[in-house]
């Protein structure tokens, strides 16, 4: 398969994944808006906290490059991922798509021949929506299933590849990434845009799902003195239930399960639906138990130890624990953070503290969604629901 270029726009966790993928293959450019991401490819180095990634390009020789121009990044492209945020709008309960739509805009008004792929998380329909109004079948949609700090080795050994939209520009897009992908026996569903932005959406969904329920069978086990660990292996030892996302925690958070099951609520609007809505609602309820429960011993001080979804991650946006620490603190008890990423001496009224062993000492209660080895030492002060020590 001959391809003179890949563009990708976009160089977050499934840009900077895919740039690593294709640049060992094809000679990649990427777009973004942000100077920072385009020096640090530039200077042959990830833009995120990611060993694997790290890894990779010390391993590989990659043909990688970036830039802020968008004719340099667009001209002679073969293929243009788009892979940039869509977040979730609260007032309209959809996604804002306002920054996909342009550079799907901006993709198609500069290279007239290459393929865009949505890589971005869409509502269901919106890669139709965006075919009709440019009436072209060069756009398809390729939903991404990476798992936070494993964004790269998803991609080289995927569960599934799933692409939607027109049948011959889809071909072109599977080939070119069973050139690039390490595993041998990956399963390829092709299928309608809107059936693959189904998939995407259903999938984390039930993703979030399964993470509530684990979370309610753990409060009802606290709230009745009950082993939760003893239910948990009973359960799961159904080899049709079997293990995985069962690790309590605060809730179901990061960059794509809350906002996406919130997505895919918003497109039942004409559709009788009960089991979604309580997805999306569970995270609050599991929220509330966990401050009723940590605060009965009236604590002065709680400490929140790291505010990241994962261990080896430099990301907490929508953590979970967050809207833990924003439940204390307006219950009015005192609240100090321990998270080594944050810059700011304050963070949603919490007073930041970068001592590991001050953090300690100052708390009478540590909040961890995750233990850590880091607070060995200090175990009888720690409130976790975390079972298996497993992100």
């Amino acid at each position: 398969m001959s391809v003179s270029k890949v563009t990708i726009v976009g160089c977050g966790y499934v840009g900077m994944a895919n740039a690593a993928m294709l640049a060992r293959v094809f000679p990649v450019t990427v777009l973004d808006v942000e100077e920072w991401r385009v020096k640090r490819i530039n200077d042959y180095c990830s833009t995120l906290s990611d060993p694997y990634i790290d890894q990779f390009m010390t391993d590989h020789k990659l043909d990688l490059s970036a830039t802020l121009d968008k004719q340099e990044a667009y001209k002679g492209a073969d293929f243009i991922l788009i892979s940039v945020p869509a977040d979730y709008d609260p007032e309209t309960n959809m996604f804002d798509t306002t920054v996909v739509d342009a550079a799907v805009h901006d993709a198609l008004c500069s290279n007239l021949t290459a393929t865009v792929v949505i890589k971005s998380t869409v509502p269901v329909g919106h890669t139709s929506l965006l075919q009709e109004r440019h009436q072209t079948d060069r756009v398809i949609v390729a939903p991404e299933f990476l798992r936070e700090n494993s964004a790269l080795k998803d991609s080289l050994f995927p569960s599934r590849i799933v692409v939607g939209g027109c049948n011959s520009r889809v071909d072109g897009f599977v080939s070119l990434m069973k050139m690039c992908v390490l595993a041998d026996d990956t399963t390829i569903l092709s299928m309608s845009a809107t059936e693959a932005e189904a998939v995407k959406l259903f999938a984390n969904t039930y993703l979030a799902m399964r993470v509530a329920f684990f979370n309610e069978l753990d409060s009802f086990a606290l709230d009745h003195a009950l082993n939760t660990q003893n239910i948990i292996k009973g359960v799961c030892s159904d080899d049709r239930i079997s293990d995985g996302y069962n690790n309590p925690s605060f809730g179901f958070g990061g960059y794509c399960l809350p906002k996406d099951s919130k997505q895919l609520l918003a497109n039942y609007k004409n559709t009788p639906q009960t089991l979604i809505g309580a997805v999306v609602s569970s995270n609050s309820a599991r929220q509330e138990f966990i401050v009723d429960e940590l605060l009965k011993a009236k604590p002065s001080t709680v400490g929140i130890f790291r505010l990241v979804m994962k261990e080896g991650s430099d990301n907490f946006r929508e953590s979970a624990v967050q809207n833990v620490l924003k439940r204390i603190v307006e219950k009015g008890t005192r609240v100090v953070i321990y998270e080594p990423f944050l810059e700011q001496k304050l963070f949603l009224g919490a007073e930041v503290i970068t001592d590991l062993a001050l953090f300690k000492r100052t708390a009478d209660i540590i909040v961890a969604n995750r233990n850590s080895d880091h607070l060995l030492d200090c175990q009888n002060k720690v409130f976790t629901r975390d079972i298996y020590r497993e992100n």
